[in-house]
């Protein structure tokens, strides 16, 4: 059945500016931020629509921010997760506790730092964002393929074909963007479980920046020009996988997905996914067929690439597998979460430190 005109023109997507949410202050940049005119809080310039063919493409970063959050951010936490400075360690303490009694997942690590990431994602209730933490350990349990012997900088091939990119900028409201050009995906090239790899990873990074733990992210989904054999490949399994790793089983929290440029293909693709979703979830996704216009009500041209009507190239996923070559605290995350790397793919630096540190590397 094709898609139904509620689902192709639901538009229950706050539309609008948040509160302004500047960077924290402490950040590891990696890269260095230029661009033309005043930028401003590391966001990309807000051009004409008459100007921003004219103007010179912006130079990008490769920025993810380590520090504590900023005090709109905290703001903002208080508002929409339930978090607040007078209750967040009881909820932390509740949440361990409740892990140790019912002994359901043995987490690699049961931090602050870490056991906060479930509590944003279920709005600081102990109790639901155990039972999250009990679905993240459980997936990791049942696709142990997708998480053993995982060695990131062995992905570049997933991001040379541009199925994935992960823009170095943000949304008009601070969040960041996870692109999907499916028709670009050639499965002999590039295996569907390499896709998920990628796609974890992306979500793993993400993961270490407290802003994307308070506001979540957004995914698109590009169609143009896909085809029989991409379609082939979304089985019934595939699909339960696709939406348990994006709705119920991580704590990176998806706040929208926008479908774009989809045909009939789609629909019928479209069919497997919908029994899956709640309602909630389903509220979440919205359909824009070949209308960027219609995207552009959701996030704003200012903060989207060229091909979708905004003022940025296009940006490869391998911006960020290069940025954990020269880092030593992203490596050090990555390697506590089971991902590997050999020495010769590290710089010297950062594997010396690794190895102060008396972290193996693979």
């Amino acid at each position: 059945m094709p898609l139904s005109l509620s689902d192709r023109q639901r538009l229950r997507f706050p539309i609008g500016h948040a509160p302004d949410i500047p960077h924290a202050s402490s950040t590891i940049k990696l890269f260095t931020l230029t661009s033309p005119g005043k930028v401003g809080k590391g966001r990309p310039p807000l051009l004409p629509r008459d100007l921003k063919n004219k103007m010179p493409a912006p130079d990008y970063s490769v920025e993810l921010e380590l520090g504590e959050p900023a005090e709109q951010l905290l703001e903002h936490a208080r508002l929409h997760c339930g978090e607040d400075d007078s209750t967040r360690l009881q909820a932390i303490y509740e949440l361990r506790d409740i892990i140790y009694e019912r002994g359901e997942c043995d987490p690699h690590r049961m931090d602050d730092e870490f056991l906060i990431r479930f509590l944003r994602a279920r709005n600081f209730i102990p109790q639901r964002a155990h039972r999250l933490m009990v679905n993240y350990y459980r997936f990791k349990q049942e696709n142990s393929e997708l998480f053993e012997d995982v060695y990131p900088l062995k992905l570049r091939h997933v991001g040379d074909s541009n199925v994935i990119a992960v823009p170095p900028y943000h949304d008009q409201n601070g969040r960041r963007l996870l692109i999907y050009r499916i028709g670009c995906w050639d499965p002999k090239a590039v295996p569907i479980d390499d896709l998920f790899r990628a796609t974890i990873l992306a979500m793993e990074l993400g993961m270490l920046e407290q802003r994307n733990q308070i506001l979540g992210g957004l995914a698109i989904f590009d169609l143009a020009d896909i085809g029989t054999q991409q379609a082939w490949q979304i089985t019934p399994s595939i699909a339960n996988k696709i939406v348990r790793l994006l709705v119920s089983c991580s704590p990176a929290t998806t706040h929208a997905i926008h479908i774009i440029n989809h045909s009939w293909l789609f629909d019928k693709m479209y069919n497997m996914f919908k029994p899956l979703l709640n309602s909630t979830m389903r509220s979440k996704i919205f359909f824009h067929g070949y209308d960027v216009k219609s995207l552009h009500q959701h996030i704003h041209p200012e903060h989207l690439p060229e091909r979708y009507g905004g003022v940025w190239p296009d940006y490869s996923y391998t911006i960020w597998l290069d940025s954990l070559k020269n880092n030593y605290a992203v490596a050090k995350e990555m390697i506590s979460c089971g991902y590997k790397f050999h020495e010769e793919e590290l710089s010297p630096e950062v594997v010396k430190r690794l190895k102060e540190d008396d972290v193996r590397l693979s």
